[in-house]
C-alpha cells in the first residue's frame, strides 16, 4: 500500500519532467531546439582574436573579459529583427501622458517582452544636456537620429534654463524640464525630487553630455533606466563611473564644446551603429522648426524697428556682458565692440537695412550713440525669436554665436567672423556648401579682425537680393 500510494503521488512528477521517459531523451529534447554545441577548444583562439579586431569592450570596469557581442551569435527567428515597431494599441487613457492610468498595488504598470530587451528597443529616452543654447542646439542632430533610429521613441530633455529656450525649436522633444546639470553642489531637496520625477517616467534609455563622475554617474544610475550612457572624464576623475554606466564615452578635452560642430561625435556614432539587421543610421543635418506665433512675434518687432522682410540683415554679436548672447562654451572671444560693427556696416547699401540684435536693453543706448538714431534695432533674448528674425531675412553677419548654426538651419547666407582659423574649421564644417563665408582672425584675436576682408565678402548677399 505504501509503495502504491508512493506512485501515486510522483507519477504526476514524472508526466511534467522533460527529463522523464515518457517523452524524448535529452538528447533529442535539445536537439529538437536546434541547439548546437561546440567545443570550445576548437575555436577559443580564432574567436579571441575575433573580437579584438572588430568588436569593443563594452564596459572594462564591469567585465575586463568582456570582448563584444558574438558575431556569430544571431537572435534567429524567434525575435523579430530591424527597427522597431510604434505600439499600435492605443493608450487606455487618452488624457493620460503615460498611457495606464490604473494598475494594481505593488504590480508593475509596464513590463517590456523578452525581443525588446533583446533587439534593444527604447520607447522612452531621456537626454541630459550640459551647456547653454549653442549646446543645446548642436545637439538637435542626436535627437533626430534617435526619432530615426527608433521609431515611434518619446524624447525628453533635461537642459539648464536658457538651454531650455531652445527646444521651442524642435518639434521632436516632448518635456523639456530644468535641471542645471553643471553645478557642482545641488540643493537635496530638488536632486531627490528630479529622481523621483525621472523614475516615475520608466525610461529605457538615458544619455548625458556632462562629463560624470562618480557622483553624476550615480544620479544617472538612480533613475532606474535599462540604459545609462554618459561622457566620462578623461582623467582620474572618473574614477567608479563606469561601474554604473552601461556605456561610456572618454573624450579628447575636458570641454566638449571645444570640438565644434562635431562635438557629440562619439554619441553620435554609438546611437547610429549597425546593428540586428538596422544598417548604419545616417547623421541627419541641423533643422529646427519655428511655429506661427513666434514668428509673429518677431514680425512686429522687425517693422517696429524699421525693417521689412526681405529687405534686412541681421548683425548679431555685440559685445555685452548678458547670457543671453548665445556664445559657445567652447569659444568665449566671439564678441565684437558696436564700433567695428560701425565699419561693417558701412559698405551694406542697396535699400537693405542693418538689423542689430541686441541681447540686453542697456546696449540700445550705446548702439544709437554709435549708429545713430536710426538704427534698427531689436531686442531678443531667446534662440526661438532669433531663429524667426533669420527666416525673414537676407542674410546673417555674426561672430561665433547661435546666430550662424540658426541661419545654416534655415538656408540662409551667412558671413561668420572667428578667431582664429582653427575655431573656423571646427565650428563650421563644409562651409562652402552651406553658403556661409568664414573670416579669421590673423592674429588669434577677434578684436583684430579685417574689416575690408569682410566688406568684400558681402557679395555672398547679392543673389538673395535679385530673387528679392
Amino acid at each position: 500500500m505504501a509503495t502504491a500510494l508512493q506512485n501515486n503521488c510522483i507519477s504526476p512528477f514524472l508526466s511534467s519532467n522533460p527529463f522523464s521517459p515518457s517523452i524524448p531523451s535529452t538528447t533529442q529534447y535539445f536537439t529538437s531546439l536546434s541547439f548546437s554545441v561546440v567545443n570550445p577548444l576548437e575555436t577559443s583562439c580564432c574567436r579571441r582574436a575575433k573580437f579584438t579586431a572588430n568588436a569593443k569592450k563594452r564596459n572594462s570596469w564591469l567585465d575586463p573579459f568582456d570582448y563584444g557581442d558574438d558575431p556569430e551569435m544571431g537572435s534567429g527567428s524567434m525575435y523579430a529583427e530591424g527597427k522597431q515597431d510604434e505600439d499600435p494599441r492605443p493608450p487606455e487613457d487618452p488624457n493620460n501622458p503615460y498611457g495606464f492610468l490604473k494598475f494594481p498595488p505593488g504590480f508593475m504598470p509596464e513590463v517590456a517582452s523578452i525581443g525588446s530587451k533583446v533587439r534593444g528597443d527604447v520607447r522612452r529616452c531621456c537626454c541630459v544636456i550640459s551647456g547653454g543654447v549653442y549646446e543645446n542646439l548642436l545637439y538637435f542632430p542626436v535627437i533626430q537620429l534617435i526619432k530615426d533610429r527608433y521609431p515611434g521613441v518619446q524624447v525628453d530633455v533635461l537642459a539648464s534654463p536658457r538651454g531650455k529656450q531652445t527646444y521651442e525649436l524642435n518639434k521632436n522633444v516632448r518635456w523639456a524640464d530644468v535641471w542645471d546639470s553643471d553645478q557642482d553642489f545641488p540643493d537635496p531637496a530638488e536632486y531627490t525630487d528630479m529622481i523621483g520625477i525621472l523614475k516615475g517616467r520608466y525610461y529605457d534609455m538615458i544619455l548625458s553630455t556632462k562629463l560624470a563622475g562618480l557622483g553624476h554617474a550615480s544620479f544617472l544610475f538612480m533613475t532606474s533606466s535599462r540604459d545609462t550612457v554618459s561622457y566620462v572624464y578623461p582623467n582620474v576623475n572618473a574614477a567608479g563611473a563606469g561601474v554604473i554606466l552601461s556605456e561610456q564615452f572618454i573624450p579628447d578635452k575636458l570641454n566638449l564644446a571645444e570640438d565644434g560642430y562635431h562635438m557629440y561625435h562619439q554619441m553620435l556614432d554609438w546611437l547610429g551603429r549597425p546593428r540586428h539587421n538596422v544598417p548604419r543610421q545616417p547623421v541627419p543635418p541641423l533643422k529646427v522648426s519655428i511655429s506661427r506665433k513666434v514668428k509673429d512675434v518677431v514680425e512686429t518687432k522687425y517693422k517696429n524697428a524699421g525693417a521689412e522682410k526681405g529687405k534686412y540683415i541681421v548683425i548679431h554679436g555685440i559685445k555685452s556682458d548678458s547670457k543671453a548672447s548665445m556664445q559657445s562654451n567652447g569659444d568665449t572671444d566671439s564678441l565684437l565692440p558696436i564700433q567695428v560693427w560701425d565699419e561693417i556696416t558701412e559698405a551694406i547699401k542697396g535699400g537693405i537695412k542693418p538689423v542689430f540684435v541686441i541681447p540686453h536693453e542697456k546696449e540700445r543706448d550705446d548702439v544709437e550713440e554709435v549708429i545713430g538714431d536710426d538704427a534698427s534695432i531689436v531686442f531678443i533674448t531667446t534662440p526661438g525669436q532669433l531663429a524667426a528674425l533669420i527666416n525673414d531675412s537676407i542674410g546673417v553677419i555674426a561672430t561665433n554665436t547661435a546666430a550662424i548654426q540658426l541661419a545654416n538651419a534655415r538656408e540662409k547666407p551667412s558671413i561668420a567672423l572667428f578667431c582664429s582659423e582653427e575655431k573656423a574649421r571646427l565650428f563650421v564644417p563644409n562651409a562652402q556648401e552651406k553658403r556661409c563665408i568664414p573670416i579669421s582672425s590673423e592674429t588669434g584675436k577677434l578684436i583684430d579682425i579685417d574689416v575690408e576682408a569682410v566688406k568684400n565678402s558681402l557679395q555672398i548677399f547679392e543673389g538673395v537680393l535679385a530673387l528679392a
